[in-house]
């Protein structure tokens, strides 16, 4: 009796175990899955908010990662006015230096304005190398001028940097505007702490109908991005993060694949420890105003000591 009457029960209990791991994988299944449909959907709903740019920035190759500092990535960054045609000029000009392993960003402003020695073309304002011979020219003119070594790339046009920010920041970019501006930038902003969308925030970035020309606009090109940077570490960004991915994949013209993209701007948010240091060249004190006929009005700077400059900003330690 004993013997038919214990037999039973440790199957019973074995079964009941056996039910709660499948249930519990079941339900791990189902959130796996619900995860992976809602990213989808969000990537394809990126996807249609963002129209496809007619950039063409011809083929580019970078520099070698330097072995003593592989950690250290640098990303040239465009902002160009497509006119349709692939070649229009680019009118920012920066180069994100991101040091993974020290957890910090450094970022360079080039004036377009600058005087600079143009691989296989005579020497024209630094904006018009895009114009001549596509993103390499780019690349390869800053490089030759100033010594700094670039590994990637990433062109977007003006008219969609504002459904990059829009989808990103549905809520507004915070921005403390120093005074009001309006002219030739398609929007009025008013003075003081405002939340701008993506097209006044873009007109904020563009602004230069004052005292500091072009100076000023630098500035707040960086300051733009120091905003977008912090803003960018607020717990809703992880759920934004695959629409924004396919705004990303319509929008910006790279060299990295659309997983890498993926992945290294999400590291690129998570940063939260990684402050922007900027710098602006041409250096103050370093550069002076001339006039050609073939380039119009140009800033002639002084090469070796903007490159000693650039040299010690993006140094590591």
């Amino acid at each position: 009796m004993s013997e038919q009457y214990e037999g039973p029960v440790p199957r019973r209990r074995r079964r009941r175990r056996l039910r709660k791991g499948r249930v519990f994988l079941s339900l791990l299944l189902v959130g796996f899955v619900g995860a992976g449909l809602f990213s989808s959907y969000q990537y394809m709903a990126g996807k249609r908010v963002a129209v496809k740019n007619a950039i063409e920035p011809g083929s580019f190759e970078g520099d070698l990662q330097d072995p003593s500092a592989s950690a250290v990535e640098n990303y040239l960054l465009l902002g160009v006015d497509d006119d349709g045609s692939g070649r229009s000029r680019t009118d920012t000009m920066m180069v994100l230096s991101w040091d993974k392993q020290a957890q910090s960003m450094k970022l360079v402003s080039f004036m377009r304005d600058i005087y600079a020695d143009i691989p296989g073309y005579k020497s024209y304002k630094l904006n018009t190398a895009y114009y001549l011979g596509g993103v390499q020219t780019a690349k390869d003119t800053i490089t030759g001028m100033f010594g700094i070594p670039i590994h990637h790339y990433a062109i977007v046009d003006f008219d969609n940097f504002e459904k990059i920010a829009d989808a990103a920041f549905p809520e507004g970019v915070e921005i403390d505007v120093e005074k009001e501006m309006s002219e030739k930038i398609g929007v009025t902003l008013k003075q003081g702490v405002r939340k701008l969308n993506g097209r006044e925030l873009l007109g904020y970035a563009r602004f230069r109908a004052d005292a500091e020309g072009d100076f000023g606009r630098v500035r707040r090109q960086q300051q733009v991005l120091s905003a977008v940077k912090e803003q960018a570490m607020t717990p809703g960004m992880v759920l934004r993060a695959p629409k924004i991915a396919g705004v990303l994949s319509q929008t910006i013209e790279t060299d990295l694949t659309s997983k890498e993209e993926l992945s290294r701007v999400v590291s690129l948010l998570l940063s939260r420890g990684a402050d922007i240091e900027t710098l602006t060249i041409p250096a103050k004190g370093t550069y002076s105003f001339a006039d050609y006929p073939h380039a119009g009005s140009v800033i002639e700077v002084d090469t070796e000591t903007n490159k000693r400059e650039l040299q010690a900003f993006l140094q590591t330690e």
